[in-house]
């Protein structure tokens, strides 16, 4: 039995996660910008059609903003995770493995699917129940490989007579596609390798389909060879329905304004960790190595330039916000320097492992039992949405933090910002 993917992509997922809530904002153009409300991280359909380009600093499109109406937001974390979380669950109840490729994508298996159901009517079942039930909009792009599924996403994106559903499961179809896909359009061939590959006179998917195996493994590597294999039709890439466990977990922010204080500096770098512990423990891993990075700004002239790190190993692996907080706060003392003006500060918890496996201390195997029911106790109250806790080293007023003036509210995590109708 051949296998058959399907790529399933939420269409401007950021923006339309906005506009869900607002029903005002239909067919209006929405951005959403990056941390410190800086650059355009996402844009709505409209807003593309403005000719709005992806990273372009916000001040830069103000007379732009005003003229056409623009609702511009700040990235609301919460409310796309949330959102993700819902479609994703919707599409492992339709398909027997998923892969969960992205916030907006996923990769599903659906071999064996077309024993009792066409692929085209599996594409528009998914479509239509993710958008009953989530309200949000996906394409679905079919084909015996993961690299064509991703190109028959595009093109149904790309073609609105496709209904949002295109299945390249004939090689018929395939071929008519790759011939009018870019190069660059391909899935892992950046700007850079498509420059080389036009230099071989290689245009089209279909020219690096058809385009000689052993010399693209020779020029090139082993990796674009399986590009080529999986474009026409030979699947090389298996899905990964078990996600592979974090080597790292980084929490780094700038700040919205300067930061001179050692107090202010030390709310943040406590409020890193305490979320970088939090991710830490979602994924039932203990770290063994701690590091906290400093940093001014680079582009002022007239500002003396300072950045440090620091780096600890830990006694025994944890994932306590507490023990973590301490020996960061430890690490920023020492690499604090009086007189500048600091911009970003940054947490890195490394040497992971699985906590099932850590070994505990000796001395200390009662407390640290307690300590593994508080956290535990914390991570159930913050994820169930009933309340926030928090170490008081993280501060309350927090003026150093991310500048979010067009955040949206919390529609789907806080039961006090829940719609009313």
């Amino acid at each position: 039995m051949s296998e058959i993917f399907a790529l399933v992509d939420c269409n401007n997922f950021y923006a339309s996660c906005e506009s869900l809530f607002q029903p005002k904002l239909r067919n209006r153009p929405i951005v959403v910008l990056s941390n410190n409300d800086g650059c355009v991280v996402a844009r709505s359909k409209e807003a593309k059609q403005l000719g709005i380009k992806m990273g372009v600093p916000v001040h830069q499109i103000k007379d732009m903003i005003r003229q056409h109406r623009i609702a511009v937001f700040s990235s609301n974390y919460a409310l796309y995770g949330d959102m993700s979380q819902r479609v994703m669950s919707i599409l492992e109840q339709m398909a027997p493995q998923v892969e969960v490729y992205s916030i907006d994508e996923a990769f599903l298996s659906l071999t064996g699917i077309e024993s009792y159901q066409s692929l085209n009517d599996f594409g528009v079942a998914v479509r239509e129940r993710v958008q009953q039930w989530t309200g949000i909009t996906v394409c679905v792009g079919i084909a015996p490989t993961k690299t064509l599924a991703k190109l028959a996403n595009h093109a149904a994106k790309a073609y609105p007579a496709t209904g949002g559903v295109v299945d390249l499961s004939q090689r018929e179809r395939q071929e008519r596609l790759l011939s009018i896909t870019p190069i660059d359009e391909v899935w892992g061939v950046g700007r850079r390798l498509s420059v080389r590959l036009r230099e071989l006179g290689i245009e089209s998917a279909l020219g690096l389909a058809e385009y000689d195996l052993k010399s693209l493994r020779q020029r090139f590597s082993v990796v674009l060879e399986r590009t080529a294999r999986e474009l026409r039709g030979e699947s090389c890439l298996a899905l990964e329905d078990v996600t592979e466990p974090k080597q790292q977990i980084v929490c780094s922010r700038s700040f919205s304004k300067r930061v001179e204080s050692l107090d202010e500096l030390r709310e943040s770098v406590a409020s890193y960790t305490a979320r970088a512990a939090e991710k830490l423990r979602a994924e039932q891993q203990v770290c063994k190595m701690l590091s906290v990075t400093l940093r001014t700004g680079f582009f002022n002239p007239t500002e003396p330039i300072y950045s440090n790190s620091a780096v600890t190993p830990l006694a025994t692996p944890t994932n306590d916000s507490s023990q973590l907080i301490a020996e960061a706060t430890r690490l920023l003392r020492g690499i604090w320097r009086p007189g500048y003006r600091y911009a970003k500060a940054g947490v890195m918890l490394s040497e992971l492992s699985p906590q099932e496996q850590g070994q505990a201390d000796l001395f200390c195997a009662p407390e640290q039992a307690r300590r593994k029911q508080l956290m535990q106790t914390i991570d159930q109250i913050n994820g169930g949405k009933h309340g926030k806790v928090f170490i008081a080293a993280q501060g309350v007023q927090q003026e150093w933090s991310m500048k979010r003036r067009y955040l949206s509210p919390a529609y789907t995590t806080r039961w006090n910002e829940v719609p009313l109708v």
